[in-house]
């Protein structure tokens, strides 16, 4: 009877693996197959190697490597929510045309976001001049009463359509692809956004958002930069950062 039932169950399981290969792959690693497809970690998994503070030379406080994960918390006489300045950016590499994967889990009311295209410039922000894709748990943070504000979604100017985000304290992924201009969000396997940059329907999109009156905005964004991640004063957990040039 067991070696029957051990029959039965093992092409469930071995259909399972084919289909979530992720689920046997440790995390924060390549397979073969993704080093043929030129992709590169932008996180080993033990220490913050090529990362900086945005418009810094260091890591804020308030980031600690924790289970294979970076680790965002709420930083020292700060309140939930406020952020501290503790945005940073992978300084090692700036890029053009990009396909970057990023797994993520929020803590409850957690929000945050992912940049790229990041340029420094001198007493602004990270999201002074560079596109946000929001990270957000729906449930239960603040900000979740505007469709644009929502995961997944081109921050204040486009919503996540459909919303396939998780629950608080479950992981997402998110890819950003960028190739000539055109940028699209998939969100747990599902694209949820699409845009193009520099057209004159982008610059409508940013009008009708918060960014029309931000200088680095009305300056333009940038073709290439650095790929950031957000301190916004709630607890967020990232791994398995890995991006391929296109």
């Amino acid at each position: 009877m067991k070696k029957r039932v051990v029959l039965y169950f093992l092409p469930v399981f071995l259909s399972y693996l084919f289909i979530n290969p992720a689920w046997t792959q440790p995390v924060n690693t390549l397979t073969q197959k993704e080093k043929e497809e030129g992709w590169m970690l932008l996180f080993n998994g033990k220490d913050f190697t090529g990362w900086r503070q945005y418009n810094g030379t260091s890591m804020p406080p308030n980031w600690k490597i924790e289970d294979n994960a970076m680790k965002v918390f709420t930083a020292e006489g700060k309140k939930p929510g406020q952020g501290s300045g503790g945005d940073i950016i992978y300084a090692a590499k700036k890029f053009r045309d990009f396909e970057l994967s990023i797994d993520w889990k929020a803590d409850k009311m957690a929000n945050s976001g992912i940049f790229y295209y990041v340029r420094e410039e001198p007493g602004q922000q990270i999201y002074s001049s560079a596109p946000e894709v929001q990270i957000l748990d729906n449930d239960n943070a603040t900000d979740n009463k505007i469709a644009s504000h929502l995961a997944g979604s081109l921050y204040d100017m486009l919503p996540a359509d459909p919303k396939t985000v998780k629950p608080a304290g479950q992981w997402n992924n998110i890819v950003i692809r960028a190739k000539d201009g055109k940028v699209t969000h998939i969100q747990n396997g599902v694209k949820v956004v699409e845009y193009e940059l520099w057209t004159p329907k982008w610059d409508e999109m940013v009008r009708n958002s918060k960014f029309k009156d931000f200088p680095g905005f009305q300056k333009g964004i940038s073709r290439e930069g650095y790929i950031g991640l957000q301190d916004h004063g709630y607890t967020v957990w990232f791994r398995n950062i890995k991006i391929r040039e296109l």
